[in-house]
C-alpha cells in the first residue's frame, strides 16, 4: 500500500512540474492562446536602419507595443512596419511616428507621438506622419572626412 501512495506524489508532483513549465513557456515566449490584446497599426519611412522585429513602441516613454514585421512597400519605395498596439491605447490620425535610438549606441525603438486634434485610427490603418533615424556614421563620416569643398586659390592661368 505504501508503494503506491509514494508513486501518486511523484507523479502528482511530476504533473505539477509540467504545468509550471507550460506556463513559463506562454508567458516568456509571449504566446497568446485566448485572443490577442493588441490591434495592428501600420507606418511608412524612408529608413528603418536599425530597427527589428520586436522592438518595443513607446509612447511618452512608456511601452505600448511592438514592432511586429518589417517590410518593403514596392510602389511607394519605402520601408513598411506594422506595430502591434496594446487595445485600449488610442492613437490618433495627426500622430508622429518616428524611430528613435535608446541611448548613445543602444537598440533602435519606435516613439509615437499619439496627436489628439483628429480622429482615432482604426485597427489596420496607416500613420501618415513619420520621421526616419539619424544615421550618425553618415554624421560622423561627413565630419572626419570634410563635407567642404576645396577652392584654388592660385592664380589660375
Amino acid at each position: 500500500m505504501k508503494k503506491y501512495s509514494i508513486e501518486s506524489v511523484v507523479g502528482i508532483f511530476v504533473v505539477i512540474g509540467l504545468l509550471c513549465v507550460g506556463y513559463m513557456t506562454i508567458k516568456l515566449g509571449k504566446v497568446s492562446l485566448f485572443g490577442d490584446n493588441y490591434y495592428p497599426l501600420y507606418a511608412a519611412f524612408s529608413s528603418v536602419s536599425g530597427l527589428r522585429g520586436d522592438s518595443s513602441v513607446e509612447i511618452d516613454g512608456i511601452e505600448v507595443g511592438r514592432v511586429a514585421r518589417l517590410s518593403i512597400n514596392q510602389e511607394k519605395q519605402m520601408a513598411s512596419v506594422e506595430l502591434k498596439i496594446r487595445k485600449g491605447i488610442k492613437i490618433y490620425d495627426d500622430a508622429i511616428a518616428s524611430v528613435k535610438t535608446s541611448g548613445l549606441i543602444g537598440d533602435k525603438f519606435i516613439k509615437i507621438d499619439p496627436g489628439g486634434g483628429g480622429d482615432i485610427l482604426n485597427p489596420e490603418a496607416a500613420t501618415t506622419e513619420t520621421s526616419s533615424p539619424l544615421d550618425i556614421e553618415d554624421i560622423i563620416s561627413k565630419y572626419v572626412f570634410g563635407d567642404i569643398k576645396k577652392e584654388d586659390k592660385g592664380g589660375g592661368r
